[in-house]
């Protein structure tokens, strides 16, 4: 089975307002991106499947989109790290996330630990004076806990800074160890961002970096499955297809120049390329 993910971001924001959705309205824009491809992800029933992760405020839009028993898997993007529970708290969680709250939506997975998400935890937890290295992950162990509790599978993010590439190992067996402490690991699937590589004018790592490091995550997890989160794209597809080791990708962007942004047809290209190149 393969795992085509999309992580959507914020692309949401209209051009005019600095964002990159230049393919529909705000309250249309994700039924446009569900109803552009829903049809032909049918044609990988059995052989793939594809969560997508949509900013919050479109997953009403999203799940009415997909419909039952569709191929699109609707995700949000983190749960927070307490929940809603009978009896105990009734969601007085302003501003944040519970994993309850998506799933009365009709999220049925999320993405935890995007290499957004952990420098904008590390950012905060480093102006409180925290330097422990772990406690970033310990959070993350409590969202994840959270979304299973509640049904959802789980993306689950890890991966190394450029000054942590001479310590790679130790970086991702940490992230791996803390992370999924307790968990039900049947309900994950572990995305390799190498956090170093992402971004204009950065290298993107070819095979012979992405293969051993995704076969070491393997060994660590008891052969979880692995996808590439720096960016599945047309240009590597055909490349990470051919990595045994690997078991799919984390699509975002799908034109990086001109009128860079999301564009169904595009994600249909990549997943096309993708599976005719699979092993």
């Amino acid at each position: 089975m393969k795992h085509l993910c999309l992580n959507l971001k914020r692309f949401d924001v209209p051009a005019e307002m600095g964002g990159v959705n230049r393919i529909a309205k705000g309250d249309v824009w994700a039924d446009t991106i569900i109803s552009g491809v829903k049809a032909e992800l049918e044609n990988y029933r059995g052989a793939a499947r594809f969560p997508m992760y949509f900013p919050e405020a479109h997953v009403i839009g999203a799940v009415a989109a997909a419909g039952e028993g569709s191929m699109v898997e609707v995700g949000c993007q983190s749960v927070y790290r307490g929940d809603v529970a009978p009896g105990v708290n009734f969601g007085a969680y302003t501003t944040n996330r519970p994993a309850a709250a998506m799933k009365a939506l009709g999220v049925t997975s999320t993405i935890i630990g995007h290499c957004e998400e952990r420098a904008d935890k590390l950012g905060v937890l480093q102006e409180a004076g925290v330097t422990d290295t772990a406690a970033v992950n310990r959070l993350l162990n409590k969202e994840i806990k959270c979304a299973i509790a509640q049904g959802m599978t789980v993306t689950y993010c890890i991966g190394e800074k450029a000054e942590e590439r001479d310590n790679w190992q130790a970086v991702l067996a940490e992230q791996l160890s803390v992370g999924l402490e307790g968990v039900d690991t049947g309900k994950v699937i572990i995305a390799y961002e190498p956090i170093w590589a992402i971004g204009p004018g950065k290298t993107p790592p070819g095979a012979d970096v992405i293969a051993p490091i995704a076969a070491f995550i393997k060994e660590k997890t008891n052969g979880m499955p692995v996808v590439y989160g720096g960016g599945l794209k047309k240009d590597n597809a055909a490349m990470l297809a051919s990595i045994k080791e690997i078991d799919g990708g984390l699509i975002a962007l799908t034109r990086f120049t001109g009128e860079i942004g999301f564009y169904p047809e595009e994600y249909l290209e990549i997943i096309r390329i993708y599976m005719e190149n699979a092993k």
